[in-house]
C-alpha cells in the first residue's frame, strides 16, 4: 500500500511505518496528480485541493484530512469515484477556545471590556462553537447563539443573524464554509450584515477566510462599525490583504488551532480512520510530547496571556506578510 503525506503532519511517521514502507511525504501544495497516481490513500491538510483534476487518474481509495474542515475535498467528485475520505471535527476546538480566550482577555486588559456588561454572538455551534458559549459563560457574559442547521433540526436556543447583528458587543464566526445552498456560508458577513451592527462591534473570524468578506470590514471599519476585528484566516490565503492586516486589531496566519494537543488529536482520529478503512487491526499508539509547564506562581497559573499571546504572532505577520505560508509552515506548536 502506497501512502502519500502532507509533511507538515506531526506525530505520524513512526505510526505509518507500521502499516506500510511506502509512503511519500511532500509539502501539502505540491501533492499533485502525477505525485498521487499511483497512491491508495492520502493523508493531508487543507492546502491540498482534493477534485477530479488531482484524482481522476490516480488508485486513491482513501483520503484522510487532519483537519476540522473539509471545503478542500470535492465530496462530490468523491462519492462518483468511489473515494471514502474522513475529518476530524473537534480535533483543534481546545486550540480555537485558548485562542479566542486570550483574544478576549486582551480585551479586557487594553480595551476595557467588562465581561459581565458585554452580549457576545456565536455564529456556528458546533464543537468548537460550543466551547466558545462554555468559555463565554464562564467569563459571565451574555451569550448568543446562531445556527440554522442546528435550528431547522429542531434544537431551541438560537437567534437570527439579524438579532445576533443588532444585540452583540463581539461576534465570532465558527462555522464551515459553504459555498451554495440554505446554509451557504461564504460571504455571511457581507455589507448587508455589517449595515446592520447596531454597536461598535468587535468581529472575530477563526473560521475560513471566506466567510467575512474582505471589502465589507474593512469598509465597516473605516465607517467605524467595527471597533475591533480579530481575523486568523483571510480569503486568498497566503495572498492576504494588507490594508486589512494593518488595520485588525491582530490578525494571524491561520493558526488559531495551532496547538500540539490539537495537532496530536487530528493526526490519531485520522490513523484510526485509515486503519479502519483498510481493515488494519493494530493500536493507534502515538505519544503526546511533554507539553506540561512548570513555570510561574500560583496567582498567574490562570493567566491565559503567559500561555500563549496572540500579539506575538501578529508582529511576527506584520513584519513579513509575504512570508504566510512560512510562518504557518514552521508554526512552533503551542501549548493549551
Amino acid at each position: 500500500m502506497k501512502i502519500v503525506v502532507d509533511n507538515k503532519i506531526p506525530y505520524i511517521k513512526d505510526t505509518l511505518a507500521k502499516i506500510t514502507k511506502d509512503v511519500e511525504y511532500l509539502p501539502g501544495n505540491e501533492i499533485t496528480a502525477e505525485k498521487i497516481k499511483d497512491a491508495d490513500a492520502l493523508i493531508i491538510r487543507t492546502r491540498t485541493k482534493c477534485n477530479r483534476q488531482l484524482l481522476q487518474d490516480s488508485k486513491v481509495k482513501f483520503i484522510g484530512t487532519a483537519t476540522i474542515g473539509f471545503d478542500h475535498i470535492d465530496t462530490d467528485y468523491c462519492k462518483e469515484a468511489g473515494i471514502t475520505w474522513k475529518n476530524c471535527p473537534g480535533c483543534n476546538a481546545g486550540a480555537v477556545e485558548q485562542y479566542v480566550h486570550a483574544a478576549l482577555e486582551l480585551l479586557h486588559k487594553e480595551k476595557g471590556l467588562v465581561f459581565e456588561n458585554t452580549c457576545i454572538g456565536i455564529v456556528g455551534v458546533g464543537h468548537v462553537g460550543n466551547r466558545i458559549r462554555s468559555l463565554a459563560q464562564r467569563l459571565g457574559m451574555k451569550v448568543l447563539l446562531n445556527d440554522p442547521p442546528r435550528e431547522d433540526n429542531g434544537e431551541k436556543g438560537f437567534v437570527s443573524l439579524d438579532t445576533i447583528a443588532r444585540e452583540c458587543d463581539i461576534i465570532t464566526f465558527h462555522t464551515p464554509l459553504i459555498t451554495e445552498g440554505k446554509y451557504k456560508t461564504y460571504h455571511l458577513a457581507d455589507k448587508s450584515f455589517f449595515d446592520n451592527l447596531n454597536k461598535k462591534t468587535v468581529i472575530i473570524n477563526t473560521s475560513r477566510g471566506e466567510v467575512v468578506e474582505t471589502d465589507s470590514i474593512l469598509n465597516a471599519i473605516n465607517k467605524g462599525e467595527v471597533s475591533e476585528a480579530i481575523i486568523d484566516v483571510w480569503e486568498n490565503e497566503p495572498h492576504i490583504n494588507l490594508e486589512l492586516l494593518n488595520k485588525v486589531y491582530f490578525g494571524t496566519p491561520h493558526i488559531a488551532g495551532y496547538s500540539a494537543n490539537g495537532k496530536f488529536n487530528a493526526t490519531q482520529m485520522t490513523l484510526k480512520s485509515l486503519t479502519d478503512f483498510f481493515g488494519i487491526d493494530m493500536d493507534i499508539d502515538i505519544k503526546l510530547p511533554d507539553t506540561s509547564d512548570n513555570s510561574g506562581t500560583a496567582e498567574n497559573k490562570n493567566d491565559i496571556l503567559l500561555k500563549y499571546n496572540p500579539k506575538n504572532d501578529y508582529n511576527l505577520l506584520l513584519s513579513c506578510p509575504e512570508d504566510f505560508e512560512k510562518i504557518r509552515g514552521n508554526y512552533n506548536l503551542r501549548k493549551e
